[in-house]
């Protein structure tokens, strides 16, 4: 059964709560003010597509294609990223709010993170190679495993991993970021 097919489609204050989003393919569209917390995103292909302050809270995307993928204002909390199909995955977030949500074993080079909370962020096994992490929180955000070589974490704050943990070559930290790398040594920076 071949999927319905919408472009340059704009959906603005939507409750898909309550009406579900159509099973798809969307291309070139725009979700602007749509709530889809606890809602079925399942199965659906996203590609170019921009997501404005919306609402995605612990939505179901289990086999869904993000494909340039933007969200900018909008609250992602317990969002499983690593549900979603890998193939084509391109994402990038501004000024968004990622609390709980999960990047394991990713592929995610290049991704983009501007302004965004990123408290508790399970980014275990990802390969965030050339990520960028402008301004961001990461405040118990999850590095285990990670390839974060060629990030740059020069603005971001509240991140504490294990660099030995994790591949960092040629990462980007600030002076005052590196004390994050250091916690396992329970020492004292003056």
């Amino acid at each position: 059964m071949n999927k319905s097919f919408f472009e340059d489609i704009t959906y603005k204050d939507q409750d898909f709560t309550k009406v579900r989003l159509e099973k798809a393919e969307y291309e070139n569209c725009i979700f602007e003010d749509c709530n889809f917390a606890d809602a079925y995103v399942d199965n659906i292909n996203f590609t170019a597509c921009h997501f404005s302050h919306c609402n995605l809270s612990n939505a179901n995307i289990t086999h869904s294609v993000f494909n340039e993928v933007s969200f900018s204002y909008c609250k992602l909390t317990g969002l499983h990223f690593e549900h979603c199909n890998p193939i084509l995955l391109s994402l990038s977030f501004d000024h968004c709010s990622l609390i709980l949500a999960s990047f394991y074993q990713l592929q995610l080079k290049n991704i983009e993170f501007t302004e965004c909370k990123l408290i508790e962020v399970d980014f275990t096994e990802a390969n965030l190679s050339n990520a960028q992490f402008g301004g961001c929180d990461l405040n118990k955000a999850i590095f285990e495993k990670t390839n974060l070589e060629q990030a740059d974490l020069t603005t971001a704050i509240n991140y504490k991993f294990d660099p030995e943990q994790n591949r960092l070559r040629k990462a980007k930290f600030s002076k005052d970021g590196v004390v994050g790398l250091l916690g396992k040594y329970d020492i004292v920076v003056v």
